[in-house]
């Protein structure tokens, strides 16, 4: 449960989050926290450092070890932005 509660921390304060992603350390803007059609509970989030290079990612849940807010902020208003986005059945929090 705190795993969850710091996302949603740096969702409401805009922060960026260092993560632990399936072994690998990732830096991202988190944007929106839900479930899909099939309960899975994703984090969709502008990754800036790790993984697979810089953009909107979907990150499973289940699959983050350690998440720690930093101390540095971020917008809200990535231009790919979609608050909308149908990825998501229940949308939890989100910017």
């Amino acid at each position: 449960m705190a795993l969850i509660n710091t996302i949603y921390e740096a969702i409401d304060q805009r922060r960026m989050l260092s993560l632990v992603y399936k072994g690998g350390t990732r830096t991202v803007e988190p944007y929106i926290v839900g479930y899909t059609e099939n309960s899975k509970l994703l984090l969709s989030a502008v990754q800036r450092s790790g993984g697979s290079g810089n953009g909107f990612r979907s990150f499973d849940v289940e699959e983050i070890s350690e998440v720690t807010k930093t101390g540095r902020r971020f917008s809200g208003a990535h231009p790919d932005y979609n608050p909308y986005d149908p990825i998501f059945a229940h949308v939890l929090r989100q910017v």
